[in-house]
């Protein structure tokens, strides 16, 4: 997932509210001029409906096109429930490197890992770690919002479906809330394989808002007892109701 940190360096810069900020745009506009490795971060927008608005991103467009098409691969980060925090790629070919006269390697590990280190945890060898798949959403929405449909992705790669970046954003908050989400037995992908929160009245309404999750079937993994920002997806949740109802409005 490091690869795909770089995503998250995105922020939408309206000229209105530049213009406010004398300093800021005295800077900005030195750096255009006198530093154009860096003037290559910023994409402007000059047909933008309302006014011009530019885009202060480390991916350019291109590359962002190819780290997405890598994103939502489902045979590499885009699992089931999310996005895996390393490349299921690495189950069939595990990263090797040698230091100090020995061999290291690190494989995907969907769900617990298989090392002692840290306490068996393995949030960052596969799994879906909610923190970070939030963040790529936000990301995502931004990247939407500039780009709209001069920027269309297949989601899932190599599905043939064409989408902008704003529904692939809702697309990946669906994802999300189907970890906790009965389907037609009665099962939450949360929970896992155990009877009890299927059919135990007592259990099958305890949500419990783990730290991670396995990275092919959602299972819950890691503390279930102190990890607020999985209660994020409640904010994926009324995402979903608004883009829902605006739809509708639409109609």
């Amino acid at each position: 997932m490091v690869g795909l940190i770089p995503l998250l360096a995105v922020e939408l810069l309206e000229d209105a509210d530049v213009t406010k900020l004398e300093g800021f745009e005295h800077r900005m506009k030195w750096f255009i001029n006198n530093r154009p490795e860096s003037s290559r971060l910023i994409t402007r927008c000059d047909h933008c409906s309302v006014q011009t608005r530019s885009l202060l991103a480390l991916p350019a467009k291109a590359r962002l096109e190819r780290v997405v098409r890598r994103l939502l691969d489902e045979s590499e980060f885009l699992s089931p429930q999310g996005i895996r925090s390393l490349s299921a790629a690495h189950g069939r070919e595990p990263f090797v490197f040698h230091a100090g006269g020995e061999e290291h390697s690190i494989s995907y590990s969907p769900g617990d890992s298989p090392s002692g280190m840290f306490g068996g945890n393995s949030n960052w060898r596969g799994p879906v770690w909610f923190p970070i798949n939030f963040l790529l959403i936000e990301a995502l929405e931004k990247y939407g919002h500039f780009y709209g449909r001069d920027l269309m992705v297949e989601c899932p790669s190599g599905s043939g479906q064409m989408m902008t970046l704003g529904e692939v954003a809702c697309f990946l908050s669906r994802r999300l809330v189907s970890l906790f989400e009965r389907d037609e037995t009665g099962r939450r992908p949360c929970f896992g394989p155990e009877k009890r929160h299927i059919n135990d009245p007592h259990w099958k309404d305890l949500i419990l808002f783990h730290e991670f999750f396995h990275g092919d079937n959602g299972r819950g993994l890691g503390a279930s007892h102190q990890t607020g920002w999985t209660a994020l997806v409640t904010r994926c949740i009324e995402d979903l109701a608004a883009e829902a109802e605006s739809k509708r409005a639409a109609i």
